[in-house]
């Protein structure tokens, strides 16, 4: 067995504190002691030294730097007033059923500042007198050989302060006592913990003290003003880095590529083509699926979150899927239209040409220099359908853009689908910004409508990044145009 140094992983450092780590000391023992190999040593998540295919050197997530998460929690950091902690906890592993546990998700502004992607852990982020300075902590699972015969290697807690660059390191079991210790005297408390309506998990408990009749949590709170973290993670992850926009860009091609191969073939069931596109994602380099996809045939294409993909795919209707993959953490949000068979009937085309001229107008409007934003992208959009549905016979008087357009035409994304939860669509959209463009028309089984439009929905999105003078559409490897999707079968 060859035994090999383990290169140095990048720590990050205080700007007033130019101090760089070497590598994790618990990795340099086992290696001088002969145990195993550098390349042996087991992380909770892939890093470069045993995934070097995923992440590069430098980087704690694929394109993702430890200096990039550094900036991150010290632009936190500046938005919090001095004398201040911003505390969050990791996602929970959620289980389906006894011991059978669905695939784990981390808690997207844990991991936009972290980079750690287990559960069970909690982050402090922690300002005093200084304007500039800041203390990580990092409450993470200890090592444990039997729990981790079961379930998989932990990263531990000598890893939080080695690889991903806390200050302080801890046992997320001594975070109630700990954590008491930290809000003391905090003058204001940033975090939203607690703050979802409903009955606490088992891990809320477990922060909480254990004791379900007694909110510890709130109890340690009492002293200090508590305030939502929420709104300044918003302001800080609506406008993206160019890292993140390499990772988005990564997803956005790569799920594009998946789309257009999938138009070029035939399918007889929603399922079939589902499993089809999930496979793509996977085998182009993709982490997953992003979210749960709409793979709709015919009819089932009037419910906008149709995610049962059980039936037929038939000849002479079209088939309206809203998929994409995840690069890093970053999504992709992609909806095509297009017909079963390959080619369009004649309202089919006329109907899906009228989303396509409102969605291309949008697009148009997505520059820093054109003053828009999310709301007024919106009246764009029900001005551009209203016209062109009229066109085609529609009545627009009374309810009618509403019923046909229910949803609004684009929204945030980065980690989540729907990013920066809250943050106002109102607000002025800027460079670096990255948002969907959807325009869709679901025409009802009903008499008020056109008989050759009903029962048909079409929704075209893609996913775009707001430039200075001009719209980068990150999701352009998708064919959309009409001619462009009837070439792709093979006839």
């Amino acid at each position: 067995m060859s035994r090999r140094v383990l290169p140095a992983l990048f720590a990050a450092s205080r700007p007033v504190l130019p101090t760089f780590r070497t590598r994790p000391a618990f990795v340099q023992q086992c290696v001088r002691r002969g145990v195993v190999s550098a390349a042996e040593v087991q992380f909770g998540q892939p890093v470069h030294e045993t995934h070097p295919h995923l992440v590069a050197a430098g980087e704690l997530t694929p394109g993702i730097s430890a200096l990039e998460y550094h900036h991150r929690r010290a632009a936190l950091a500046r938005k919090l007033p001095r004398n201040s902690v911003a505390v969050l906890a990791a996602a929970e592993t959620k289980y389906r059923s006894g011991a059978v546990f669905y695939d784990f998700h981390q808690e997207p502004n844990f991991l936009y500042l972290t980079g750690f992607n287990e559960p069970e852990a909690v982050a402090v982020i922690e300002k005093g007198s200084s304007a500039v300075e800041y203390t990580f902590h990092l409450f993470v699972r200890p090592k444990d050989a039997r729990a981790e015969l079961w379930d998989g290697a932990r990263s531990g807690v000598q890893a939080a302060q080695d690889v991903f660059n806390a200050d302080e390191a801890g046992d997320i079991h001594h975070i109630p006592r700990r954590l008491a210790d930290l809000l003391h005297g905090a003058e204001a408390v940033y975090t939203d913990i607690g703050s979802h309506a409903g009955r606490k998990s088992a891990f809320q408990r477990f922060l909480a003290g254990g004791d379900v009749k007694v909110d510890g949590l709130a109890k340690l709170l009492q002293s200090a003003t508590v305030r939502p973290l929420r709104p300044l993670m918003n302001e800080l992850r609506v406008t993206k880095s160019a890292a993140e926009l390499a990772c988005m860009r990564q997803a956005g091609a790569l799920s594009g590529q998946v789309f257009t191969e999938a138009m070029g073939r035939g399918f007889r069931t929603e399922k079939q083509l589902r499993a089809d596109m999930a496979h793509g994602f996977q085998t182009k380099g993709l982490d997953d699926e992003a979210y749960v996809p709409v793979v709709a045939g015919g009819r089932n294409a009037l419910s906008i979150h149709y995610v049962r993909n059980d039936d037929v795919l038939r000849a002479g209707e079209m088939v309206l899927v809203d998929a994409g993959g995840e690069y890093g953490g970053y999504i992709t949000d992609i909806t095509r239209t297009w017909p079963v068979s390959g080619r369009f009937t004649a309202a089919q085309r006329d109907l899906y040409t009228a989303v396509l001229r409102t969605q291309e107008a949008c697009l148009a409007l997505c520059r820093e220099d054109a003053d828009m934003s999310l709301d007024s992208l919106h009246r764009a959009a029900e001005t551009s359908l209203r016209a062109g549905l009229r066109e085609l016979g529609f009545e627009m008087g009374g309810d009618a853009l509403e019923v046909l357009f229910p949803h609004h035409v684009g929204h945030y994304i980065g980690l989540d689908v729907h990013d920066a939860p809250g943050y106002p669509r109102h607000e002025r959209l800027r460079r670096d910004q990255c948002i969907t463009i959807e325009p869709g028309v679901y025409v009802p089984d009903e008499g008020r409508w056109p008989e050759h439009f009903r029962g048909v929905g079409v929704r075209i999105e893609d996913s775009v990044r707001i430039g200075e003078d001009g719209v980068e559409v990150l999701t352009g490897s998708a064919v959309k145009d009409v001619e462009g999707i009837e070439g792709l079968r093979v006839r």
